[in-house]
């Protein structure tokens, strides 16, 4: 098999977190291709989207249950994929989760959940999927980061800008590492897109009461009114095609329209001038900010 990165052959691809937006997407652009694609989710149950869509365009798409914060899942899966093909040739460590929550009232239990799935899990996988890349002296990792780990943490975004600019962390440190076997690695960095994920994330009742019920309710109305419009999930699936295939794709690579500023932004003003700017235009979207409830 010819490497994924000279763009010829065929190139045997395991994403995860496809069974809605980002992830479904990119196991449809990856079987446009040709390549061989296993889309991976926690309950292939939830495939009928991605089965109909495949269906329709007369794809090859192979679903496999992975659950990433399960470490025998993801053996299980990868173990799978290398029997059939030797090994992975692109990993898109894809699977994530939302959350908004103050850093004060959020149970634990529920932030070590948001990183679970969305530091570790990308870990589990990686680990799991190089050894058979080095033996076979190449390979691609594509992990979906954010722009929540490029820029200045929001307010309730803690956790979630947490796992997400620790995946970038170490993806900088593994790409230092893996290079000499031949092993590229991307931390793309979407900015906002219409994803059910973040979708569910803005929506529904804030849960937490208090002194910060208020306040979040307010940071939800403005994420969902920011997330109104946005582009769709296929923009950042292209994106991850494109990574995979050219070997000129910078480590850190920013998606979508406005992401080159925002960074730019919060490389040229401190996090104290930031946040009043951040809480201005978040009024206009929102309304005004609520009073502090002290209690």
């Amino acid at each position: 098999m010819r490497s994924i990165d000279k763009g010829t052959g065929v190139a045997t691809v395991l994403i995860t977190g496809c069974s809605s937006g980002i992830g479904l997407e990119t196991a449809l652009a990856f079987a446009r291709r040709g390549d061989r694609t296993y889309a991976t989710m926690r309950n292939p149950a939830k495939a009928t989207r991605l089965r109909e869509r495949a269906g329709a365009e007369k794809l090859d798409i192979e679903v496999l249950a992975l659950d990433v914060t399960d470490d025998a899942s993801v053996t299980e899966a990868v173990r799978e994929v290398e029997s059939a093909h030797g090994a992975v040739d692109v990993l898109v460590n894809n699977a994530g989760v939302n959350h908004v929550g103050s850093v004060e009232a959020t149970p634990l239990d529920e932030a070590r959940a948001v990183l679970e799935t969305n530091f570790w899990g990308a870990l589990r996988t990686t680990r799991a999927a190089l050894p058979a890349m080095r033996r076979q002296g190449r390979g691609v990792v594509v992990n979906v980061s954010s722009l929540a780990g490029r820029t200045w943490s929001v307010p309730y975004g803690g956790f979630y800008a947490a796992g997400k600019s620790g995946l970038g962390a170490v993806s900088d440190a593994l790409a230092g590492e893996v290079g000499q076997f031949g092993i590229r690695v991307v931390c793309l960095e979407p900015g906002s897109f219409a994803t059910d994920v973040h979708t569910n994330a803005f929506a529904g009742e804030v849960t937490q009461e208090g002194p910060y019920g208020a306040d979040e309710a307010w940071l939800r109305r403005f994420m969902r009114g920011a997330a109104e419009g946005a582009a769709p999930a296929s923009v950042v699936a292209d994106a991850i095609v494109a990574a995979a295939t050219d070997p000129g794709t910078p480590v850190h690579t920013l998606v979508g329209e406005g992401a080159e500023a925002a960074v730019d932004m919060a490389g040229k003003v401190s996090f104290d001038d930031w946040l009043p700017q951040f809480v201005q235009h978040a009024q206009t979207v929102a309304g005004p900010r609520p009073a502090a409830a002290r209690e």
